[in-house]
């Protein structure tokens, strides 16, 4: 009896731990390492090398990478749904973003909760393209990939001094507009014309993905969150649970599966900028800045955690059904 014992214990497989999978969680659990990582133990992050170099500066280069991938799997026949699906979901996004801003500065003297209007439009016009371009290429069709080269026009702080008012002080080198876009059309070109380079460029995209997310994660910080306060978690409240929904609803009316809307309801890093840059030309604005500067950095982590999961839970709750019925 004791030996048949033993061997069933032996021929039981061992339980092994098993990672819960969430929505987006190819970006959000190696950026959340990153970020744990760059707030308690930063040193790490510079110790030089390869690693140093892939986690402080590769992120453009990963980003390019995976804009490689995701053009060498759309089809020319579908750019027209790239141009419309970017249009569709960047007029709300702005329009949204300019009506918030000013409705503060003028009917709250430009305090609601501590948001300011440049915070408040210096966030939520921008979008993430990194994390969309992420996000999208887990759950968007063709034309909602490529759908980010339309985003990149939310880049920059020229969008938010436009619509305060301090429109041509800081224009977007075309160059820069052109070489953005560049690796998607590469991508598009060789992989519509190269069936064997598009099956060897579309399998990278998981995982650089997972790569980009933790260089995503090692710019942010823990710090950056608290010193945001309750004012920086509203605004990234508000930019994924206001914005998000009229931008969702918006692209739902124009025939869009409302995914792109939740996917771009985030803000990027690079949204910190812009308080420095419109205090430059605007000194009025100077005071507000360094706590426009916190409150959007708390609001780039709320964003970049939730809209990966938020959009996983619309294309399971509004898209599935309607792919088994075409």
């Amino acid at each position: 009896m004791a030996s048949s014992e033993t061997t069933a214990n032996q021929s039981a497989p061992a339980k092994r731990f098993k990672v819960p999978r969430i929505p987006g969680d190819i970006m959000i659990y190696p950026m959340i390492a990153g970020l744990l990582i760059n707030t308690f133990c930063p040193q790490v992050l510079e110790i030089g090398g390869f690693f140093t170099n892939a986690t402080r500066g590769g992120a453009n280069a990963v980003v390019a990478a995976i804009l490689l991938f995701v053009g060498a799997g759309i089809s020319f026949k579908s750019t027209p749904g790239v141009v419309k699906t970017g249009i569709v979901v960047l007029i709300p996004k702005l329009v949204l973003a300019a009506a918030l801003g000013l409705g503060v500065a003028y009917l709250f003297n430009d305090n609601f909760l501590g948001l300011s209007s440049v915070s408040i439009i210096g966030g939520i016009s921008f979008c993430n393209m990194a994390l969309y371009t992420g996000i999208m290429s887990e759950y968007g069709n063709e034309s909602e990939q490529g759908a980010v080269g339309i985003l990149f026009f939310t880049a920059g702080p020229t969008v938010t001094m436009i619509i305060l008012g301090v429109s041509g002080l800081a224009n977007i080198p075309l160059g820069t507009v052109v070489g953005s876009v560049l690796p998607l059309v590469i991508g598009m070109v060789l992989g519509n014309l190269f069936p064997f380079i598009r099956n060897l460029l579309v399998p990278g995209t998981n995982p650089a993905i997972a790569v980009l997310g933790f260089q995503l994660g090692c710019s942010m910080s823990l710090v950056s969150f608290v010193t945001g306060g309750i004012s920086g978690i509203l605004l990234g409240l508000i930019t994924v649970f206001v914005a998000g929904p009229v931008t969702f609803a918006f692209e739902r009316l124009m025939g869009g599966t409302g995914k792109p809307a939740v996917a771009c309801s985030t803000i990027a890093g690079t949204a910190m900028t812009t308080p420095a840059a419109l205090a430059e030309v605007a000194p009025k604005y100077a005071a507000i800045a360094p706590v426009a500067y916190a409150q959007i950095a708390t609001a780039v982590i709320i964003t970049a955690v939730l809209a990966p999961i938020l959009t996983g839970w619309v294309d399971k709750r509004f898209c599935q059904g309607e792919a088994e019925s075409k």
